[in-house]
């Protein structure tokens, strides 16, 4: 199965069955909207040195794109939201099917009537051989319906403006590769450049976004006066310089490595995860986050060292140990090893006391 994309300017008419629609392109002037097509940022990843500005796209650039088309066998499937006969409507169980083909027939009925006065009955027996435009296999009524998105917000209206009630429906449906549901899902796919904001929606995942970083901030400053050494071995589980850091470094030091951490201004640029990285790590004990912190510096300063196999070697012995550092930890802490466990703690401490 293939998709295919087709880019354009709007600008034409459709006459289909008789009926002639024109669309034209809506100017992006701000609306009292509360939906809008919004470019998705993710600091993380790496575009073109875009992420160092909190930019999607360069200025004046826009990507465009119409509604997905699949095909297979040489017959045609538009992603609209609107076809009754998709395979992710026929495949739902039989009163949510039902449901759904209820309204999508609502749907159709109501768009038909606003696009081409054509009044068509939901319980009609030959309802689909009477619908005009947004049939699904009216490629010539699909192809049109595009999205030309840049660095500013598209507003759009669909209570009033029948083309962005299509255009919204669509998105919901996955029928935009690029533009995200939401911003959750643009989250969590990583590979739309915009999503749709609907503000109530939205404003719900920023403000969970925030309440995790408000916790890990509290809890920065809670260990920063409470316990200075549970602090030190968090900084140097999420800094990527862990060896740096001993029981001597400022404590205010300390505080500015967790806050910019935290800020997304470390080795994890997305605020949220960093947050939780923090958060999870303060829930550590102490014996846990002393051992992850030995094995880390152990591998800064090359006491264990990873060789081609893909496992980490106890350079001095050169024993095989585990493939990854909770591998070692979890070989550190058996009491069998416990002899070269006390090797590499002296070698630790001796180096960052030196």
């Amino acid at each position: 199965m293939a998709t295919k994309t087709k880019n354009f300017e709007r600008e034409s008419h459709n006459i289909t069955q008789g009926a002639s629609v024109t669309i034209l392109e809506k100017t992006n002037s701000v609306k009292e909207s509360l939906i809008a097509i919004r470019p998705y940022f993710n600091a993380q990843d790496e575009n073109m040195g875009l992420e160092n500005y909190e930019m999607s796209l360069f200025d004046g650039v826009f990507h465009s794109e119409s509604i997905s088309c699949l095909e297979r066998n040489g017959i045609q499937r538009y992603v609209t939201g609107l076809n009754e006969f998709a395979p992710e409507v026929k495949t739902l169980p039989n009163k949510e099917r039902e449901d759904k083909v209820k309204e999508i027939r609502s749907m159709v009925c109501e768009l038909e009537k606003e696009l081409a006065s054509n009044v068509i009955k939901e319980d009609d027996p030959e309802f689909w051989s009477k619908v005009q435009i947004v049939r699904p296999d009216n490629g010539s009524f699909w192809n049109k319906i595009e999205f030309r998105c840049g660095n500013d917000p598209i507003y759009i209206d669909p209570k009033v403006d029948p083309y962005d009630r299509i255009k919204l429906i669509a998105i919901e449906a996955g029928g935009f590769s690029m533009i995200a549901k939401n911003l959750e899902h643009a989250k969590s796919s990583g590979k739309h450049k915009f999503y749709l904001d609907r503000v109530i929606e939205t404003v719900g995942t920023r403000t969970k976004d925030v309440k995790v970083k408000n916790k890990a901030l509290g809890i920065l400053s809670d260990l920063y006066d409470t316990d200075k050494s549970k602090l030190l071995h968090i900084i140097k589980l999420v800094d990527v310089n862990s060896s740096q850091y001993t029981d001597s470094t400022p404590n205010d030091v300390l505080y500015e490595i967790g806050d910019d951490y935290i800020n997304g201004k470390g080795i994890e640029r997305d605020k949220t995860k960093a947050s939780q990285n923090f958060i999870k790590f303060s829930k550590s004990d102490m014996k846990t986050l002393k051992m992850n912190t030995l094995v880390k510096d152990a591998l800064a300063f090359n006491f264990l060292t990873s060789k081609a196999d893909g496992y980490i070697y106890e350079k001095s012995t050169d024993a095989k140990i585990a493939t990854t550092r909770e591998g070692v930890v979890n070989h550190l802490n058996s009491p069998t090893n416990d002899e070269q466990l006390s090797r590499i703690m002296n070698s630790v401490s001796e180096t960052l006391n030196s």
